[in-house]
């Protein structure tokens, strides 16, 4: 399909919390619908070529748990009507291997919009000192 105007801000922001919303509730198969048939993931572990059915079996791992989590900072640009690249900063609270850690990152998506909706195909992460810049 051609002639899609250019996503909102509010638009992508509600795509990026759903996906959050959905690893909060260890939802794989709405991460697995979100994501693109294979997803680049780059963080803390380096860089990982993940496809649609390992991420929902990631989001359903029981060793972690995402309690809540805050953006700031976001930011929103789309290079063309079915591209859109978010960045913003997260503060989120998470429980792994039984121990409550807050994290702070920074985060990027880069979604397309294909035949069955709008895909997340490549998430980065930075973690950031946990404390506010001068």
């Amino acid at each position: 399909m051609t002639g899609h105007a250019k996503p909102t801000k509010a638009e992508i922001v509600a795509l990026e919390k759903s996906y959050w919303d959905a690893m909060k509730a260890k939802d794989g198969g709405r991460t697995a619908a979100l994501s693109g048939k294979t997803s680049l993931v780059t963080g803390a572990r380096g860089v990982m070529t993940v496809p649609k059915a390992k991420m929902g079996k990631m989001t359903e791992d029981g060793a972690w748990t995402l309690e809540s989590y805050v953006f700031d900072d976001v930011e929103v640009v789309s290079p063309a009507p079915d591209v859109a690249i978010i960045a913003y900063t997260v503060r989120q609270k998470v429980t792994m291997n039984g121990k409550a850690q807050e994290l702070h990152a920074a985060d990027s998506s880069t979604w397309i919009r294909g035949a069955d909706g709008w895909e997340c195909h490549a998430h980065s992460e930075t973690m950031l000192p946990d404390k506010k810049a001068a």
